[in-house]
Parts: C-alpha cells; sequence; structure tokens
C-alpha cells in the first residue's frame, strides 16, 4: 500500500509562530507589555492572594506603576502593610518578573 501525500494546509512551515509568540510580539512592539501584565494582576488578585483577603478587598487599581489595594479591614490592612515585601515577592513569583515597583494597602 502506498503512502498517501499529505494535504498542503496539514503541513506545518519553518516559519510559522504560535499565536502566544505572535501576541507576546504584538504587545512588546506597540509597549503594551506592561500595561497588559498589570491588568491581569488586577484580574487574578482572587486566585494570587486567596480568598480570605479577596472578599476583604473592595478596590484595586495600578497607578505609577504602584499596586493600590482598597480593604474593609482594618486589621487585615494593617497586616499586609507588615508583609508588603512578601506580598511583592509572591507577584513576582507569579508573573516571573516585577510588575509593580510597590504596593499600598489602603
Amino acid at each position: 500500500m502506498a503512502k498517501r501525500k499529505p494535504h498542503a494546509a496539514s503541513i506545518r512551515k519553518e516559519d510559522t509562530a504560535t499565536v502566544k509568540d505572535v501576541i507576546d510580539a504584538m504587545l512588546k512592539s506597540y509597549n503594551l507589555s506592561k500595561k497588559f501584565d498589570q491588568t491581569t494582576l488586577v484580574s487574578t488578585w482572587n486566585k494570587i492572594m486567596g480568598q480570605g483577603i479577596a472578599n476583604r478587598t473592595t478596590k484595586i487599581e495600578v497607578r505609577n506603576n504602584v499596586l493600590i489595594v482598597t480593604l474593609n479591614s482594618a486589621p487585615l490592612k494593617h497586616e499586609l502593610n507588615n508583609s508588603r515585601f512578601k506580598v511583592l515577592q509572591l507577584l513576582d513569583k507569579e508573573f516571573g518578573k516585577a510588575v509593580v515597583k510597590d504596593v499600598l494597602f489602603i
């Protein structure tokens, strides 16, 4: 039995790129990588910090490379302010790079 020649559409060309690579290149070329990472940080805050902290978070925003988190619990605010650098390390570990320079809990 002779082998069939594969259809032209099923053959991957050498100069093709993955969708992820193309999107990353586009974000980099338009200088949107940092803003994209910051937006992703805000949207994944619940997953990163856990449900307990997420339930007490009322607002999250990034201004001038500073993550500003508004909390409705004074003891939690105090505790997180004391462990600010641990939170920054956790964020850096999640993204594999520094997304924000500082975190402010108010």
